[in-house]
C-alpha cells in the first residue's frame, strides 16, 4: 500500500518520467475530465443567473403621477425600483483555480503542483493504463485555457478595460459597460462542457482531433504517434 502510494505521487499519470515526448494514462485523463465537469456546470448556472436571473423589481414605496401620458393615453408614473446586484469574486477564483489546473498539466513538473492529477492517479491504478501521448491533450487544455480567459474577461470587464486602456493610453473599452456580448461566454461554457463530457464518458478528445488534423494539413510540425494513426496503443510501457 505504501509503495502504491508512493509510486502515485511520484510517477503521476506519466509512463516514464524520463522520456523526451512524455506519454500520459489516458483512463487517468477521464477521470480527471470527470472532475472537472463540476466547473463548466457551475459557471453554466452563474451565466443563466447573470444573463437571465437578474430583473428590475418595482418596490412600490416611491410611486409619482408624473401629469403626462404616452402617446396610447396611459399615465407615465416615475417608480422606484430596484435591481439586484452580483458580485462575481468567488466565480473569479473559481476560474482562476480552473485556469491554474489547464496550465498545470501541460508539464511533467507543474503537474505534480495539479490536486486534480494526483486524485485521477490515485483513482486510476487499479486500472489498465492507456498511454497516450501528451502533445495533443496540451494542445486541448491550449483551448480550455483561451475559453477560461474569455470567461474571466465577461466576468471582470472594468479590471480588463482598464488595463487594456492604461496600456493604450486612451479608452479603448469602456470601463462602465460590460463590452463583451453575453452569449459568448454563454456558449463557450457550454461547448466545454460537451468536450469534457465526450471525454469523461466516450473517450473522444475534440482537441485531440483538432491537434491532428492541423498536423495533417502541415500547420503544426511537431508531430506526434497518434496523430500520424499509427499502431502504438500496445507498445512497451511501464506499469
Amino acid at each position: 500500500m505504501v509503495n502504491w502510494f508512493v509510486s502515485c505521487c511520484k510517477n503521476l499519470w506519466f509512463r516514464d518520467l524520463n522520456e523526451e515526448k512524455p506519454y500520459i494514462n489516458d483512463t487517468a485523463v477521464r477521470i480527471r475530465a470527470g472532475l472537472l465537469m463540476a466547473i463548466p456546470m457551475y459557471m453554466a448556472l452563474t451565466l443563466y443567473v447573470a444573463i437571465f436571473g437578474s430583473r428590475w423589481v418595482v418596490t412600490g414605496d416611491v410611486i409619482t403621477d408624473t401629469l403626462e401620458t404616452d402617446f396610447d393615453g396611459h399615465i407615465i408614473y416615475g417608480v422606484e425600483a430596484i435591481k439586484r446586484t452580483l458580485d462575481y469574486s468567488t466565480q473569479t477564483w473559481v476560474l482562476f483555480y480552473a485556469l491554474f489546473e489547464m496550465l498545470a498539466g501541460m508539464s511533467v513538473k507543474t503537474s505534480r503542483l495539479s490536486p486534480t492529477i494526483l486524485l485521477s492517479s490515485f483513482l486510476a491504478k487499479g486500472s489498465r493504463p492507456v498511454w497516450k501521448p501528451l502533445t495533443p491533450k496540451r494542445f486541448a487544455w491550449s483551448i480550455g485555457a483561451s475559453f477560461i480567459v474569455v470567461c474571466l474577461v465577461f466576468f471582470n470587464p472594468e479590471v480588463v478595460a482598464g488595463w487594456v486602456n492604461g496600456l493604450m493610453g486612451h479608452e479603448v473599452l469602456p470601463p462602465t459597460e460590460n463590452y463583451m456580448p453575453r452569449w459568448i461566454p454563454l456558449v463557450m461554457v457550454w461547448v466545454c462542457f460537451g468536450f469534457m463530457w465526450m471525454e469523461t464518458v466516450l473517450g473522444f478528445c475534440a482537441g485531440c482531433k483538432v491537434h491532428a488534423l492541423l498536423v495533417w494539413m502541415g500547420v503544426l510540425e511537431e508531430e506526434c504517434e497518434a496523430c500520424n494513426n499509427l499502431d502504438w496503443g500496445d507498445a512497451a510501457s511501464k506499469n
